[in-house]
């Protein structure tokens, strides 16, 4: 049996998501825009994630519905839904996020009529536990057609990643690493999605983050002092592999200039773009580090007290 290739395919990597997957399956299939598949990557829930995927993939043949036998990390789990989609366009979808029913139809219009966007997401609200809105985010980014421009626009941008989640050429994503098992990698991947094409910004609210006690910004990034960064490594690369990471900060504006290596872009473009990470390193990025040397000295300290016992 031939499977129907979609223009769209959603990615959903999930672990122990019951208390919001529903609401996040049922605004997927509620689209206008139907011609996509839904692949979910179940990172070895143990709760009743397993139960909700299967039925709702019993229900509709779109899902596609996986199962890892040991939790492989956040990384690994998002990279494996695109590397498992058949779509010309694609989309990550988070677990406890809910969109428009609009959303794709708009997204995929907007990519359709212009090859220079590479990656289409809509203005981003805030909802609480219970799916009412608390407020919004300021995620607009530069649209220049200048890739050194549009790569200024996503530095200033750290912490607020939810632009990953918008719908993407599957092509272009192809020509990235996808995301790395280090913190902050999101934040890495759209700067060099930004040097292959222009990331638009729909100027209505179709997408919408849910803000909850369980979220990763909650547990980690809004504390992120020196006794997360091992546990926020773990959700990065998953409870089996090392996970310390002394300076992710430092990573991430390392892993900026080898993106810039990679891009399609022209020498000169490059160089500007160079210039773009140094002037963002003196300007704030420098600040970031602080935690990067805060880490090691409490690493430090640690390891001390675990000697002198």
């Amino acid at each position: 049996m031939v499977r129907h290739k979609p223009r769209v395919s959603i990615g959903m990597p999930v672990f122990n998501g019951e208390k919001y997957l529903r609401q996040a399956l049922d605004s997927i299939l509620a689209q206008t825009y139907q011609d996509f598949e839904l692949i979910i990557s179940d990172n070895a829930s143990t709760d009743d994630t397993p139960h909700i995927c299967r039925a709702y993939a019993a229900k509709d043949n779109r899902i596609r519905y996986y199962r890892n036998k040991n939790n492989l990390g956040a990384t690994r789990n998002f990279n494996r839904v695109f590397e498992l989609s058949l779509g010309v366009y694609f989309k990550w979808a988070a677990y406890d996020d809910v969109i428009s029913p609009d959303f794709l139809s708009k997204c995929v219009r907007v990519l359709d009529q212009d090859p220079s966007i590479v990656l289409c997401h809509s203005k981003t609200a805030r909802i609480d536990e219970n799916g009412v809105v608390v407020g919004a985010y300021d995620s607009a980014t530069n649209d220049s057609r200048e890739p050194h421009e549009r790569l200024r626009g996503i530095l200033s941008k750290k912490g607020f990643p939810w632009m990953i989640f918008g719908v993407m050429r599957a092509d272009a994503l192809s020509m990235t690493p996808l995301l790395r098992d280090y913190i902050g990698s999101d934040w890495n991947l759209l700067a060099e999605i930004s040097l292959i094409g222009r990331i638009y910004e729909i100027p209505e609210y179709l997408f919408f983050r849910r803000d909850h006690p369980d979220a990763y910004t909650r547990k980690h990034y809004s504390k992120r002092i020196t006794a997360n960064y091992r546990k926020e490594s773990v959700w990065w690369k998953g409870n089996n592999r090392m996970v310390w990471i002394i300076s992710p900060n430092l990573r991430n504006c390392l892993e900026f200039f080898k993106s810039v290596r990679r891009a399609p872009i022209s020498r000169h473009e490059q160089w500007l773009c160079y210039k773009e990470i140094t002037r963002w390193f003196y300007r704030e990025g420098w600040r970031l580090m602080k935690w990067d040397v805060a880490c090691a000295l409490n690493s430090f300290r640690l390891n001390l007290i675990r000697t002198e016992k």
